[in-house]
């Protein structure tokens, strides 16, 4: 069964990254998986939110640096050194690598866990900015497929992690926000 599984991630594998690649996904893959472009985009998303923001916003900035380092520290620092599991771009030749392969195990994925993390904690409470929010998960998920330096399983289980710790945090924020926020007279449901 195992045996079976792990065929068809190198198949969809080679089917992401060698067949689909053309010039369009070879310029843009890169850029989304880029670190810079995420962590700036991240920082910029939450400073705004600190400044334009109401209570009940500025308080999940800090839900979501948590959601954010407890997916980043279970992906990385836990389950990777546990599976174990190479990345793609350590053991397959003729490959479409686009950006430096990295030492580290591949799976999960800590970028697909990072950014379904933070998805599903804001889908949560902002149904209307869903499709936004899930097409830039998504986009930064099957880059890291594209680019080389993971298996389309590696970035389902670090979205199945990042949605599971997001989910738990928004769960968790709900009576934070009934106990510290709603009583003090803010529109704790706004939506944005």
């Amino acid at each position: 069964m195992l045996e079976s599984l792990a065929r068809f991630d190198l198949l969809f594998f080679l089917f992401i990254n060698v067949w689909l690649a053309n010039p369009i996904t070879d310029f843009i893959m890169p850029i989304m998986t880029s670190g810079q472009l995420i962590v700036g985009t991240y920082t910029v998303c939450l400073a705004i939110m600190l400044w334009k923001g109401d209570r009940q916003l500025r308080w999940m900035v800090l839900f979501s640096i948590i959601v954010l380092v407890l997916c980043d520290q279970t992906a990385s620092s836990l389950l990777k050194k546990w599976i174990c599991r190479p990345r793609p771009c350590q053991i397959l030749s003729d490959i479409n690598l686009l950006v430096g392969c990295g030492a580290g195990w591949s799976m999960p994925s800590s970028h697909a866990t990072n950014v379904f993390g933070q998805f599903f904690f804001f889908a949560f409470f902002y149904k209307h900015r869903v499709w936004p929010l899930l097409i830039y998960a998504c986009l930064v998920a099957i880059s890291r497929v594209f680019v080389g330096v993971h298996y389309p399983g590696d970035i389902l289980a670090g979205a199945l992690l990042g949605g599971t710790i997001g989910g738990v945090a928004a769960l968790a924020f709900i009576p934070f926000r009934n106990i510290f926020i709603a009583s003090r007279g803010t529109a704790a449901g706004k939506q944005y």
